[in-house]
């Protein structure tokens, strides 16, 4: 019969990590005598970053003694102890590729419950001191799995693991935590999957979207929907240039040609490379303002005082000139149904969401469409009467527009423009319909304030999607410092490598030739980065490669697909371009 071997426990605390500090509750040791297992966790236990660790579907990881004598026969380690893995019971039996979601069991006084594997994160590869663990915890097929508490009650190493109940699904954890990591994946294990009730939701919400991924897949294969239009840079010439505002400038690209360019989602962005703006000639993305399928893109295009590239656009610019743009590429685009559709911006962020309105005028459709937009004043208002038009041409859609410098809040007699701020008791007033899905763009500060405000009226989060100007927001699990810097070339002289361009966040600089990943040079010059596993596992780090080649370090579990990279693992071959 399976038995407990040792229950480990420990609070978070600080670790000194590639000079920076870790807040990590990692490191686990053996208690002597009985403890209580609580609903969110073992008494004396805690995690530093409860975004991936702990909670109730998390409260207990669980590790084998069977894979402590594999680790030590494939590493050369004689130096292992319990909770050296940090998990919080060290049992014998219970292997990995036996027990199965679901299934249920009693330790002394208390029952656990299966909800999924191990999350792979670089921490364990820190306390072990061996940082290519994550990955290997995977590809052999030995994660471990946590547990959440049924019934609380004091449990001691000792004790019979007695399992009372098997999971529904019979999908082992070494069967789930593949199906999540590796390639090949099994469409019918996908479908057993999602039908688990004991599946943690974060593991059920990724097997949803791997299920609905596979199930297109051959729709998009046949369609090429997904695939960029072209790879790298191509030449566009800018067929006319219009000023919407005093600082606003729409610009429209044709091909040289003038063959139609392929057509463009709306909410999708494109990549410019601006020669004559600077040398090197800077890189930026910005969201096209529409996508009417008139074989031409335009994107709309605001003045920053600072900004070399929109300095440029918005000042210098003239028909006729060429630019180098990469295809339309993002995923902040439309979903399919018949849900009423919420387009909810501020500022210059109305331009991905005014190219859905086009493209929602463009299909006749008949869902119910809100436009919700916030500007300081009429004056800064670009694309209004073009909006609003589009607007008048939908069977089911109205207009509401926030005007923030003038107060207090009032409607005026013209039933569309409120004068005042888009606050969360407007929002709640507004009575927007419970099941819409809702698609937002803007600062980070109004899209956190928007995403709140939604909530509040009722909306569902996850059916809220946003897009951020600039780089995306920062992962950086357990990480204690954030420098808040505006991203900047690294310390000290240029090197000699290949060089980098950061996209979003306007940098190019040289890779070093002492450099290990694309991921830590990002993080040298403070560009906002997302990672987990550090390893080429989890894919937190996929980043879209506008241009050039990288090679791997450490080959990835699953490739990433066509025009994506893993910048945690990857190396440039030549000069490359991140959007990032």
């Amino acid at each position: 019969m399976p038995s407990l071997l040792s229950v480990n426990v420990g609070m978070p605390t600080n670790v000194p990590w590639q000079g920076r500090t870790i807040y990590t509750g990692v490191w686990k040791y053996p208690v002597h005598g009985p403890v209580m297992a609580r609903r969110l966790n073992l008494d004396g236990d805690g995690q530093g970053d409860t975004a991936g660790h702990g909670g109730e579907q998390r409260a207990v990881l669980v590790y084998q003694i069977d894979s402590y004598r594999y680790w030590q026969r494939h590493l050369g380690r004689d130096d292992l102890e319990y909770g050296q893995f940090g998990e919080n019971l060290t049992v014998d039996g219970l292997a990995d590729d036996e027990v199965c979601i679901g299934d249920r069991y009693r330790i002394g006084e208390a029952e656990f419950e299966v909800t999924q594997p191990r999350v792979t994160c670089y921490r364990v590869g820190l306390r072990m001191g061996e940082p290519s663990l994550p990955a290997l915890l995977v590809s052999h097929h030995r994660p471990g799995f946590y547990m959440r508490v049924l019934r609380e009650g004091r449990i001691q190493a000792g004790e019979d693991v007695i399992k009372i109940a098997s999971g529904p699904g019979e999908l082992s954890v070494a069967e789930a935590d593949a199906l999540l990591y590796l390639p090949d994946r099994d469409i019918e294990k996908l479908h057993r999957a999602v039908r688990i009730p004991a599946m943690s939701p974060g593991w059920l919400s990724s097997f949803r979207g791997l299920l609905a991924a596979a199930e297109h897949e051959g729709t998009a294969a046949e369609t090429g929907e997904g695939e960029p239009a072209w790879e790298g840079f191509k030449g566009l010439r800018v067929a006319a240039v219009v000023q919407e505002t005093a600082t606003v400038r729409s610009i429209q690209l044709a091909a040289p040609d003038g063959s139609r360019l392929p057509p463009a989602r709306g909410g999708q962005h494109l990549t410019l490379r601006v020669p004559g703006a600077g040398d090197p000639a800077p890189i930026r993305s910005y969201s096209l303002s529409s996508a009417t399928g008139d074989g031409r893109y335009r994107i709309s295009v605001k003045h920053e005082p600072r900004g070399l590239a929109s300095t440029y656009l918005t000042t210098k610019l003239r028909p006729g000139a060429l630019v180098d743009v990469a295809a339309p590429r993002g995923d902040f685009v439309l979903h399919p149904g018949t849900a009423p559709v919420l387009l909810v911006s501020a500022g210059i962020g109305l331009t991905p969401v005014l190219a859905m309105l086009h493209e929602l005028s463009a299909s006749r459709s008949e869902r119910e469409v809100w436009w919700i937009h916030s500007a300081r004043s009429a004056q800064e208002h670009p694309l209004a009467a073009e909006a609003h038009a589009l607007v008048g041409s939908l069977p089911h859609a109205r207009e509401f527009i926030f005007y923030s410098a003038a107060a207090p809040a009032s409607k005026t007699a013209g039933g569309g423009i409120v004068h005042g701020r888009l606050s969360k008791e407007a929002v709640i007033a507004l009575g927007v319909p419970h099941d819409a899905t809702a698609y937002v763009c803007g600062p980070a500060s109004f899209m956190t304030d928007a995403k709140d405000a939604l909530s509040a009226a009722g909306v569902d989060p996850s059916a809220v999607h946003t897009e951020l100007f600039g780089a995306m927001s920062a992962i950086t699990p357990g990480l204690r410092e954030h420098s808040g810097r505006r991203p900047h070339q690294p310390p000290g002289p240029p090197d000699t490598g290949p060089v980098v361009t950061f996209a979003r966040s306007g940098i190019s600089t040289p890779f070093p030739e002492t450099g290990s990943s694309l991921l830590e040079l990002a993080e040298a010059c403070d560009v906002p980065v997302r990672w987990s596993c550090r390893t080429g596992v989890c894919h937190t780090c996929v980043t879209s490669l506008l241009t050039g080649d990288v090679a791997y370090g450490t080959t990835p579990l699953e490739a990433p697909a066509d025009g994506e990279v893993l910048i945690c693992c990857a190396r440039p071959d030549s000069d490359v371009v991140l959007d990032m």
